[in-house]
C-alpha cells in the first residue's frame, strides 16, 4: 500500500492546486497560487506518489501571528488522518519559524476537526468586501 507523504513548501503547480480545489470545493481557486505561496510562512502538501491529495497554507503577518487557510483533502482520501497530519506539520514549521499564535476560521461543520487539532474557539469577525 502506498503511503501519504507530507511535504513542506513543495510549491505544487497551478494545475495540481486547481485540480484539488475543483475536487474539494468545486471551484477553480486562484488564478495565481504561486504569488500567494511565495508570501506564505509555509505551506504543506500531502502527496500520494506525485499526486497532490491535500494542501494547507500558513499565511502570516510578518511577526508572531499566522493564519491557517485553505486546508483541504481530496474527497477520495478523507477520514484517514491526512488533514490532521498536514495541520500538525504546518504548526510544527510555524513554531520553528517563530510564530506564537495561529488563527483559523472555520465553518461549523469543521469545528470538531479544528478542535481536535488543538485550536480553541474564540469570538471573531469576518467582513466580506466583494
Amino acid at each position: 500500500m502506498d503511503t501519504i507523504d507530507i511535504r513542506v513548501d513543495p510549491f505544487p503547480t497551478q494545475r495540481m492546486l486547481s485540480d484539488l480545489w475543483r475536487a474539494t470545493w468545486e471551484i477553480d481557486g486562484l488564478a495565481d497560487f504561486q504569488s500567494v505561496l511565495t508570501r506564505s510562512l509555509t505551506h504543506v502538501g500531502a502527496y500520494l506518489n506525485d499526486e497532490l491529495v491535500g494542501f494547507a497554507n500558513m499565511a502570516w503577518d510578518g511577526g508572531v501571528h499566522a493564519f491557517l487557510v485553505d486546508v483541504c483533502v481530496h474527497p477520495d482520501y478523507r477520514d484517514g488522518g491526512i488533514g490532521q497530519s498536514m495541520v500538525d506539520k504546518a504548526i510544527e514549521v510555524a513554531r520553528k519559524r517563530g510564530v506564537e499564535k495561529i488563527h483559523v476560521d472555520f465553518e461549523p461543520h469543521l469545528r470538531d476537526f479544528y478542535l481536535s487539532c488543538g485550536f480553541t474557539p474564540t469570538d471573531a469577525g469576518v467582513l466580506t468586501i466583494r
